[in-house]
């Protein structure tokens, strides 16, 4: 899991990135150009940065690469100017990147994409680099939202392991009984923004959701090795047949989430 979230501290997407970690209680850092140089001013003292020897903005890009575990990149559309040259000293300094396009994929599938990857790369320092408000406004509100929901997303151990069997013993005695109570219990769960980007996603795209959310409900609601008899027969029930594994299962939960979303959350189009 990411343990510190370290940017060039430009504003858009490096301010968000400082901001998620603050918000969400993990440390956060990088260098930023001297003089704490910003578009908007001297980044405020606040922020646990470290100056780079010169005013360039090439030199710290190249510093937070090469100072973190891998480099995650935000934007809307394709990369340019600076982003573009991060990607560049990732590639050069043979580092892991992940370039998330939001105008190409949804808020909810690139999170699930960025916690899988973060999980894969074993990404503990994470340098978030992208466009500045000024080139594009909207973005700072869009890499906080995507932030936090990769964090959401990531609180779910990997099915099998040690943390997975400790977490379904110590909420054996809450465990929901039956599919209501699981989907209910989700609804709460689940952020509002999320909610809604679900909502909004096709039946196709739903086994999507089964590495992170789908590894989420089994750890979570006691479905790992079985450890939940009286929500496996309510699934079966609902399905009216044999459930294949304990994916299978959590797929069984996120439809009838995805189901009950629709009819509260989905946009609507106004004639």
């Amino acid at each position: 899991m990411v343990s510190k979230i370290v940017s060039g501290g430009q504003t858009g997407v490096d301010r968000a990135a400082l901001d998620a970690a603050i918000k969400l209680g993990i440390a956060h850092g990088g260098w930023v150009p001297k003089g704490r140089l910003a578009e908007d001013g001297p980044l405020p003292e606040t922020y646990r940065m470290r100056e780079t020897t010169s005013a360039a903005y090439s030199e710290r890009t190249e510093r937070n690469v090469i100072d973190s575990d891998g480099t995650l990149i935000i934007s809307r559309g394709e990369l340019t100017g600076g982003s573009e040259a991060t990607r560049e000293a990732a590639i050069r300094h043979e580092r892991p990147w992940l370039h998330v396009d939001l105008n190409r994929t949804s808020a909810f599938l690139s999170a699930m994409r960025i916690t899988d990857w973060l999980r894969d790369h074993g990404i503990r320092i994470l340098n978030v680099a992208g466009p500045r408000a000024s080139q594009d406004p909207r973005i700072y509100q869009d890499t906080l939202a995507l932030l936090e929901s990769v964090f959401f997303l990531s609180q779910a151990p990997a099915a099998g392991t040690d943390e997975a069997v400790s977490e379904a013993a110590a909420v054996a005695k809450g465990l929901p009984e039956n599919l209501r109570q699981a989907v209910e219990r989700l609804i709460e769960d689940v952020p509002f923004k999320d909610r809604v980007i679900l909502a909004n996603m096709s039946e196709s795209e739903l086994p999507a959701l089964n590495k992170t959310l789908g590894e989420h409900i089994i750890n979570t609601y006691g479905l790992a090795g079985g450890g939940n008899p009286a929500l496996l027969r309510s699934l079966r029930w609902a399905v009216r047949r044999a459930l294949k594994d304990e994916t299978d299962a959590a797929a069984v939960i996120i439809r009838e989430l995805w189901k009950r979303l629709r009819a509260t959350h989905a946009l609507r189009r106004v004639k």
